[in-house]
């Protein structure tokens, strides 16, 4: 008669050895190496050390020294331009336009950047009194000149005559061109320009008001011009 077979003996009925049942230990060297643990605190020391670097690349952005930004441009080349009466020392590539220098660099946000191919007029700035498309002119071609902005119009808390007309015969809708445009106005003042609304619009049709707001424009300049009288 067949005997129970008993997994814990083998045919001639001696007893299999006892299994040990017992993982492999680690190397103690790999246990320090590649353990959750460890794993777990050089993720933690990682993440640490990139936020480190992070701020500390935030506060030397906020510094705006050129030796910082020198570091972060390359090909850059210090650059001082005067706008609104007041002069700017910043670090620059050669072929940063004057309006991204204005808006990323010296964060004026009132020029406007609207095709960037000189077409719309948005960018209008002055340089030296007249009126310049930003978007189409090198900021390092600038240094020595003096450059306005829509936001040196107003003096002493009060609008520019052009600024005041603009807001009595609404000439705006939207507000995305009105810098441009008030600018190409202010400009216009000092241009020899025919008295005929046909006239002003010829001057004026550099920019574009995509709201249609022209003829409470025109309105505005002949307001102005009136008062610079």
């Amino acid at each position: 008669m067949d005997q129970p077979k008993n997994p814990q003996f083998n045919g001639n009925a001696t007893p299999d050895p006892e299994p040990t049942n017992q993982k492999n230990p680690e190397p103690e060297s790999l246990l320090g190496r590649f353990s959750r643990r460890a794993f777990l605190a050089q993720l933690g020391a990682a993440g640490v050390a990139a936020s480190t670097a992070t701020l500390a690349h935030a506060a030397q952005t906020d510094t705006g020294t050129a030796a910082g930004e020198a570091t972060r441009i390359p090909g850059a080349v210090p650059v001082t331009l005067t706008v609104n009466g007041e002069e700017h020392r910043v670090m620059l590539e050669p072929r940063v336009t004057l309006l991204d220098t204005l808006r990323d660099h010296l964060h004026m946000f009132g020029t406007k950047k609207g095709c960037d191919h000189g077409q719309c007029g948005a960018c209008t700035v002055h340089v030296n009194g007249r009126r310049v498309n930003s978007c189409l002119s090198f900021a390092v071609m600038h240094e020595g000149d003096k450059i306005t902005t829509i936001e040196g119009l107003a003096q002493d808390g009060q609008l520019s005559v052009v600024q005041q007309a603009f807001v009595e015969h609404d000439g705006f809708q939207c507000g995305y061109c009105t810098p441009g445009q008030i600018m190409s106005a202010t400009a216009l003042l000092r241009e020899p320009i025919g008295p005929s609304d046909d006239e002003v619009r010829a001057a004026m049709s550099g920019n574009i008001c995509r709201c249609g707001a022209y003829t409470n424009i025109v309105a505005a300049v002949q307001q102005a011009r009136k008062a610079a009288v």
